[in-house]
């Protein structure tokens, strides 16, 4: 008598959504995160943002320092700032949620580059991981995006897991996309930036991640006590301010330690990142 044989479960999927299709409402693009952390939007923004968001990052990307930390694999180069830095992002930003900014990062994903290693967002906060999600993410991309040349990969369904279910590579989805589409997944969904295995194709996107507004110190520090004045203080006084890094790498500029690029401070304290 022979053995019935099971077929492995099918893996989930990204489900797509067009920008332009009148049945992408903000109501259905919420249930569909809900369900599986994350979705695809297509067709999110024009080319000619996109090239402009493009035309301004070049420059910002060629000046990048190599992540001390090990997060951001050496070949990955990346601007931040980027509402300072282009208008065009200011309006990639904008959308009728009323969020906050949390980060906002364009990568350039080098050929050769490794796989960033999976992780969620969240655990900048603190979170227990089946929390409701602190964070959203949005990358565009900027280029065409592949598995090959490292797309951005995504395990659906993961914002569900509790603390104890660990992500493994296999599981996660890579977000293939044209220019000015992007997925758009919740802080606790599983994802990392994809490895490069071409030889002649750069990756280019540009992150905006939103937090809610009450994230935050209740009176604004950074105004009430700017750094001319801050920097009269002592390093402890400046970090009772929040003018330090919390671990792992909330409050970061430029992806360094304030206390070091605005004040110089070189302590057991100063974060290397």
């Amino acid at each position: 008598m022979s053995k019935t044989v099971k077929s492995p479960p099918a893996k989930p999927q990204l489900q797509r959504m067009s920008a332009n299709d009148p049945a992408t409402t903000c109501e259905a693009h919420v249930a569909i995160i809900e369900r599986d952390g994350g979705v695809i939007v297509e067709d999110l923004v024009s080319p000619s943002l996109v090239a402009q968001i493009k035309s301004d990052l070049a420059p910002h990307f060629d000046t990048d320092k190599v992540d001390k930390s090990g997060f951001f694999p050496s070949t990955t180069q990346r601007a931040t700032g980027l509402l300072a830095i282009s208008d065009a992002c200011v309006e990639l930003a904008l959308n009728p949620f009323k969020p906050q900014i949390s980060s906002t990062v364009g990568f350039r994903v080098n050929p050769g580059g490794n796989q960033q290693g999976l992780h969620r967002d969240n655990s900048d906060y603190h979170t227990r991981n089946c929390d409701m999600p602190v964070m959203i993410g949005c990358v565009t991309a900027l280029t065409k995006t592949t598995k090959e040349n490292g797309a951005t990969i995504v395990i659906p369904g993961s914002h569900l897991w509790g603390p104890d279910r660990c992500p493994y590579d296999e599981e996660a989805i890579p977000a293939e996309l044209e220019p000015g589409s992007a997925p758009t997944f919740l802080g606790n969904t599983y994802h990392a930036g994809g490895g490069n295995t071409t030889t002649d194709q750069a990756r280019e996107t540009v992150g905006i991640f939103l937090c809610k507004g009450f994230y935050r110190q209740a009176e604004n520090q950074y105004l009430m006590v700017p750094p001319e004045k801050a920097k009269r203080l002592s390093p402890q006084a400046q970090r009772l301010l929040g003018y330090g890094i919390s671990l792992p790498s909330v409050g970061f500029m430029n992806y360094q330690d304030p206390m070091r690029e605005l004040f110089g401070v070189e302590d057991d304290e100063t974060v290397d990142m």
